[in-house]
């Protein structure tokens, strides 16, 4: 590449919009966890434009979100270098200060950033992988859902389906109904088979006892990842199930964190084995590459939550990531609102690099039914 393609691609390129859209779609099955129900997800795309390139990318949040990108950050972003991305990151995190950093602006500060990163590679017109640097050709995925609002059919479908399609790890919903729970994941067990992996996911919902309980029944069913077992913020009490609970069951949290902050008082409590982060929550890939640096430093392994097609990239460059989360509603969403979308092969995702940046482009005709 040469001097003047270089100044055209990306060097002394200025950001020079930003354009935002809401999208509510319906779930295609009521939804509920532990703690929560839902019945449609919001996703909030950013539009970054620099140059001859548009970068993508995107948060689930709310139209407050989106308000919050239109009325704070563009002003922070726009005539940025394109190239500078933590130059962006670092002003929209200074401009939020008095607002407060966790929560719906961390969210937005997440949703431009991730968009960022993409229009920095379309600059340089490789992929987002490549820009960041691979250490590995494919990311492991685990399909995740099994809501506790399904029935046993459903759960068995889900579960049993992703199995059969080669992903070999799986996780459901428990919490809700705790009577019901040894009851569903031997149902789950049995759809799978013996040898897939079973991870369970409880949002919170058990007190600290309860939950040393349940991990001692689940290690009989093959129970190998117990996330959130107890409210999230609740750091002795996840160690205490670290500590207590089986051995070969990983204590896994973190997708409630919005800042380095977090991560390093959840790591600092030696609250988890694994540690979660999603890069559409804590600021954007710039925060995941941060939460990663931390596990590195503590030697545990990074897990990302939700949103695959915004971690596939950054989950072949980071070291410590173990898998990404193959969420059904988000990969639902995806695949409906964009061209580009991965599909797991052999249980994991490999970006495709004949396309630059994350390889998404958004399809408005399809999402405008969904338009807020």
């Amino acid at each position: 590449m040469n001097v003047k393609t270089m100044h055209q691609r990306g060097v002394d390129t200025p950001i020079e919009r930003i354009e935002v859209g809401v999208y509510t779609v319906p779930t295609d099955a009521p939804e509920a966890d532990g703690t929560y129900a839902w019945d449609s997800t919001t996703l909030v795309l950013v539009e970054v434009t620099g140059g001859d390139r548009r970068g993508v990318g995107y948060t689930y949040a709310n139209i407050a979100t989106a308000r919050l990108i239109i009325e704070a950050l563009t002003a922070e972003v726009v005539g940025k270098e394109a190239m500078a991305v933590p130059a962006a990151w670092a002003a929209m995190v200074q401009k939020v200060r008095n607002m407060g950093k966790p929560g719906i602006a961390a969210m937005a500060i997440a949703a431009v950033d991730n968009a960022l990163w993409d229009l920095k590679a379309r600059l340089l017109d490789i992929p987002l992988v490549t820009l960041l640097g691979p250490v590995r050709p494919g990311v492991d995925v685990y399909g995740s859902g099994g809501f506790t609002s399904y029935d046993d059919r459903q759960l068995r479908d889900q579960l049993g389906g992703w199995v059969a399609s080669g992903i070999p790890r799986v996780k459901m919903k428990i919490g809700t109904h705790p009577g019901d729970d040894m009851r569903r994941v031997r149902v789950a067990r049995d759809a799978i088979g013996p040898d897939a992996q079973l991870f369970v996911d409880a949002n919170g919902a058990y007190s600290r006892k309860q939950a040393l309980a349940f991990a001692e029944a689940f290690t009989d069913l093959g129970v190998t990842w117990f996330e959130e077992p107890v409210y999230h913020h609740d750091h002795e009490g996840l160690r205490l199930l670290r500590d207590r609970g089986p051995a070969g069951m990983d204590i896994a949290a973190g997708e409630y964190a919005y800042d380095t902050e977090y991560f390093r008082h959840l790591l600092d409590a030696g609250a988890v084995d694994v540690l979660q982060a999603d890069a559409t929550r804590c600021m954007g890939i710039t925060g995941l590459l941060q939460a990663a640096a931390l596990c590195e430093a503590h030697f545990l392994a990074l897990s990302a939550h939700c949103a695959p097609s915004i971690h596939a990239h950054p989950g072949c460059a980071i070291l410590p990531m173990r898998h990404l989360e193959y969420f059904h509603d988000h990969a639902r969403i995806e695949h409906m609102l964009f061209d580009g979308v991965l599909t797991p092969r052999d249980g994991a995702l490999y970006p495709d690099l004949s396309r630059p940046g994350n390889g998404l482009e958004f399809k408005h005709a399809d999402a405008a039914r969904y338009a807020v």
